[in-house]
């Protein structure tokens, strides 16, 4: 019985470490057979990530290949808070290296506790991340990123724009060619150790893509010297505001446009929203006296007069009911290169009730007025001009000098780069134009030629001697104008304004400076924006490599005033 019972006992034994010896078996096959390719799959869930590939968003550059906006790597510090401790002391560490609240720190990866991903600091320097690596943190890693830098900073910033933190055009250029700056994000796969740290790549799903380059009609050099004067004229007279627009003649290329108060888009945290405006497209204003040779000019091509024809402005005003039109003082009789350089209202209104309203309108129309520039500018402003169905007396006299209308300043440039071509308007652009473009003609080259000869004229003796640039001969239109308030016109705040072009007899630039409200004193166009115009022009010309063709003392914009007023 003993001998049986120790059999049976031995048998049990025996049973069960076959059984033991068939289950491990059993499981090593189902491991390493059955459920390979399971447990492969869910071993590299735990250690192989699909990464996202940050594209490089495309550079924009000026016409000459300057840099205006480009897109550097940096590094983006982010924690996972299921993995990391919020009771870790060196997050104390990190918290100030980063330069963000601790205490808030602790709390965040508290309350997210159960997700995978929160960002602690976006876009800093790769050295300020090595150092928050260096901490070695459980949870808490870093990631490339780009961040947008513009180097000409403030003197470009109302043209180029900016992007917000994830690269995505917000103003400017950025946001109006934002589709073709972006890039395409690519994809790949990366082996990480426990701790959620890359190792190596492994393999490229998808390649990231580019963003495509873009360059600009803007001229750097001359971008920031009509910056520079610009900046001085508003400080120098306390104003409120100005803006300065480049066009080159025989191309419609934008080739500076600045404006002040401007902005650092490197340095955000004092922008003022009403400094982000790019006023030379966004922003109407009436241009006054500067519409007086474009009045002219319909008046030529109307065939009622003639350069040389006289007008009789006594005495000095001229009654619509109880609209009074008043001259600076008593003229007399003046030829219309006379009105101009006189900058007569008296002239210009006994002219627009000889031609019509329509005419007039007609002409302004052609050269651009109240109607988009084309540039694809966001926010552009169109402008007001008006037609009614029956001209008042005192709405043609008052469109004859630019009143009753609005316009922007990149449209009058337009309008004046006509005059100086020889009668072809050119499309606009802010892009560098790599063509010669297909212009449309749209006054007769003769009224172009005497209406500028007429606008020398000012230069030489009238409104505008301080215009004068330097070495070159110049042409342009002063202009004054109340600005427009809540409560309508205001008595004692001006706008100061001159448009113009030079060389006079081969126009290579036209130039358009508006101050808004001076308080220096001074506000007539001719005391406050013409020295400007002749500060830039000189220097534009001489970057431009145009001859000079005269031979002066004093410095630009220094010639006296002949006591006229435009």
């Amino acid at each position: 019985m003993a001998a049986g019972l120790k059999a049976w006992r031995f048998g049990t034994v025996l049973g069960v470490f076959l059984l033991v010896v068939a289950a491990l078996g059993w499981r090593l096959v189902d491991l390493h057979v059955v459920d390979n390719e399971f447990l492969r799959k869910q071993g590299d869930v735990r250690t192989i990530r699909v990464e996202t590939i940050d594209a490089h968003r495309g550079v924009i550059s000026d016409r000459h290949g300057e840099p205006l906006a480009v897109s550097t790597p940096v590094q983006t510090i982010w924690a996972n808070p299921s993995e990391a401790n919020p009771d870790e002391p060196r997050l104390a560490n990190l918290a100030r290296l980063l330069g963000i609240n601790e205490a808030r720190l602790r709390e965040r990866l508290r309350d997210y506790a159960g997700r995978e991903f929160i960002y602690l600091r976006r876009k800093v320097q790769p050295s300020l991340a090595r150092d928050a690596m260096a901490l070695d943190i459980n949870g808490v890693y870093s990631r490339q990123e780009y961040r947008r830098y513009y180097p000409a900073g403030e003197v470009t910033a109302h043209v180029v724009g900016f992007t917000d933190i994830d690269e995505r055009g917000q103003e400017g250029i950025e946001l109006a060619y934002n589709d073709w700056l972006s890039g395409e994000s690519g994809r790949k796969r990366v082996l990480k150790d426990n701790r959620g740290r890359a190792i190596k790549d492994l393999t490229l799903i998808r390649d990231a893509q580019p963003g495509q380059k873009l360059e600009l009609s803007l001229d750097l050099r001359l971008q920031y010297l009509a910056y520079r004067e610009l900046k001085a004229v508003v400080n120098a007279h306390k104003a409120r505001g100005g803006t300065l627009v480049m066009l080159d003649v025989d191309t419609g290329e934008v080739l500076a446009m600045v404006n002040q108060g401007s902005y650092n888009p490197n340095d955000r945290s004092q922008l003022a929203a009403e400094n982000l405006r790019n006023k030379a497209i966004t922003d109407l204003f009436e241009p006054g006296s500067t519409m007086k040779p474009i009045t002219v000019a319909a008046a030529l091509e109307s065939g009622l007069y003639k350069s040389g024809d006289t007008i009789d402005t006594s005495p000095g005003y001229r009654r619509f009911g109880r609209f009074t039109i008043r001259d600076h003082r008593n003229y007399g009789v003046l030829d219309l290169t006379g009105i101009i350089v006189k900058s007569s209202n008296v002239g210009m209104s006994k002219i627009a009730s000889e031609i019509g309203g329509d005419v007039i309108r007609d002409l302004y129309s052609r050269l651009g007025l109240g109607q988009p520039t084309g540039v694809g500018f966001p926010g552009e402003a169109v402008g007001i001009l008006p037609a009614p169905p029956k001209w008042r007396p005192v709405e043609e006299a008052t469109l004859s000098y630019g009143y009753g209308m609005s316009v922007n300043a990149l449209q009058l440039a337009q309008a004046y780069m006509v005059l100086a071509n020889g009668g072809i308007r050119y499309p606009l652009s802010l892009l560098k134009v790599d063509e010669p473009p297909r212009g449309q003609r749209v006054l007769s080259e003769g009224v172009a030629h005497e209406v500028r000869q007429m606008l020398a004229e000012v230069v030489e003796k009238g409104t505008g001697t301080r215009a004068q640039p330097g070495f070159y001969s110049a042409g342009g239109k002063t202009g004054t104008v109340h600005l427009v308030g809540a409560q309508g016109y205001e008595d004692s705040q001006y706008k100061a304004i001159f448009a113009g072009m030079a060389p006079i007899d081969n126009p290579r630039i036209v130039t358009v400076v508006a101050v808004d409200a001076p308080q220096s004193g001074e506000y007539y166009g001719g005391e406050v924006a013409a020295p400007v115009f002749a500060r830039v022009m000189s220097d534009a010309l001489r970057l431009l490599n145009v001859k000079p063709e005269l031979e002066v003392t004093g410095s630009p914009g220094e010639s006296p005033t002949t006591g006229e007023r435009g």
